[in-house]
């Protein structure tokens, strides 16, 4: 039988841990002392010193201003000629807040996020400085050459320093497939399990009266890293070739898996989701399974089961495929620096990320505050947090990060407008070939 006092044992000690995390979400801009801030900060003549803003995406507790305190007071200590000022986005409004920033000339000196936005957007549009000598130090010749490579442009330009990464994954009610029988069609050890296993839980599901088993979302890109994983590992399929220059979707492979989903009952398409929605569904007990989860979700959802009592069981799962190997979609977070032309700001920010990177002591808090694991190797950074090292387990399935192919930011629109049209019916294979247009397009424009 599966350990789950222990299990349940780690969860409740991460709950007191994440509660603690938490703090403003949104568009708020708080600093290092709480105080709210305004526009984009520029040289301070006056006192001396060097003001910088820090917008950061809501990567664990990077997101939030009581998490990030000790941080930004250490530094500030060690580097009493900088200030920085902190805004917290989130995935809702956060893109469209930095580009009304860069259209009125108020963007920020350092952002807190992905590859897929820092390299193949911001970067590849010639907006963010080059941190090629950020790279020149021992600590980054430690990043493993798969990070390395994700956060190089195609010039050979740096626009990222990593800090942290994951691998995305699945999960589910593990009550309700007790209930349902449909236990048996996972592996409990290694958290996988076949093609053929996952289409005979959903019908186990399904015939115990759980009519909504699960959901594919697509009502924007929000999550759409789980949808992608969930197609192109059913039956061996793909999203770029290996060099990241084309789009590989439209495939035997992935017309094969999207057809699937679409005839099993007990999974819909529902372009009235995103992936957070999704992932809520799930952890109110409406859906038995979630595509959008990883241990920050879990996190969170021990915070919301605090708030109205309600709980079951989550197991955490990769993805369904036919192949035994599972390539789960990784993430992959740290700096950008916004290129002003100001060479003050542009060494503020580039000792920030100095600071937070380069020393272990230091980076193993800058990574605990993630709730995510380093990019180069060290031991102990979660010691007997039996939660982290079960999540920690998918990182041997980490796939290839093709975030970074041209065109990226229209190709997930392009992605999410094509599980819509699934969902209305259209046919599977022409929808993939008017995926396959946008894509060979936005790939040619290179946005």
């Amino acid at each position: 039988m599966k350990k789950l006092y222990a299990r349940l044992a780690a969860v409740c000690l991460a709950a007191a841990v994440w509660t603690a995390a938490c703090g403003p979400q949104g568009g708020q801009s708080v600093t290092d002392t709480g105080t709210e801030t305004g526009s984009a900060p520029a040289v301070q003549e006056q006192t001396g010193e060097t003001e910088i803003s820090l917008w950061t995406y809501p990567v664990g507790g990077w997101g939030s201003s009581s998490s990030l305190s000790n941080l930004l007071s250490g530094f500030r200590r060690q580097y009493p000629q900088y200030y920085v000022s902190v805004k917290y986005l989130d995935y809702t409004t956060g893109d469209a807040e930095i580009e009304e920033a860069i259209k009125n000339g108020e963007q920020p000196d350092l952002v807190l996020e992905g590859p897929e936005r820092l390299v193949a957007n911001w970067g590849s549009r010639g907006l963010m400085a080059d941190l090629s000598d950020l790279w020149e130090s021992d600590a980054a010749g430690q990043i493993y050459e798969s990070v390395r490579n994700a956060c190089q442009s195609r010039d050979g330009s740096f626009y990222e320093f990593p800090v942290c990464m994951t691998t995305h994954c699945m999960a589910i009610n593990y009550d309700l497939f007790r209930e349902a029988g449909a236990l048996d069609y996972i592996d409990e050890e290694t958290h996988t399990w076949t093609t053929e296993d996952f289409i005979k839980a959903v019908e186990a599901l399904y015939a115990y009266g759980q009519e909504k088993v699960a959901a594919v979302y697509c009502g924007g890109q929000g999550g759409d890293q789980g949808t992608r994983a969930l197609v192109t590992n059913l039956y061996g399929g793909s999203f770029t070739n290996e060099s990241h220059t084309a789009y590989t979707v439209n495939s035997e492979e992935n017309r094969k898996a999207l057809e699937l989903l679409y005839s099993l009952d007990g999974i819909r398409f529902d372009p009235g989701l995103l992936g957070g929605d999704e992932a809520e569904l799930f952890g109110s007990g409406e859906l038995a399974m979630s595509f959008c989860w990883n241990v920050s979700q879990e996190l969170n959802q021990i915070v919301r089961n605090q708030i109205d009592g309600q709980s079951f069981e989550i197991f955490p799962m990769a993805f369904p495929t036919n192949s035994g190997e599972p390539r789960l979609q990784g993430g992959i977070w740290g700096f950008g620096v916004f290129d002003h032309g100001d060479e003050a700001r542009l060494e503020a920010a580039k000792a920030f990320i100095r600071y937070m990177t380069e020393e272990d002591a230091q980076y193993k808090k800058a990574v605990q505050i993630s709730t995510y694991w380093p990019v180069r190797d060290m031991e102990g950074l979660y010691v007997n947090d039996l939660l982290m090292t079960e999540y920690g387990m998918f990182m041997q399935y980490m796939g290839d990060y093709y975030q970074v192919a041209p065109g990226w930011a229209d190709v997930r629109t392009a992605w999410w407008n094509m599980l819509q049209r699934i969902g209305e019916g259209e046919e599977v294979s022409k929808a993939l070939e008017e995926f396959d247009r946008a894509a060979a397009q936005a790939a040619a424009s290179g946005n």
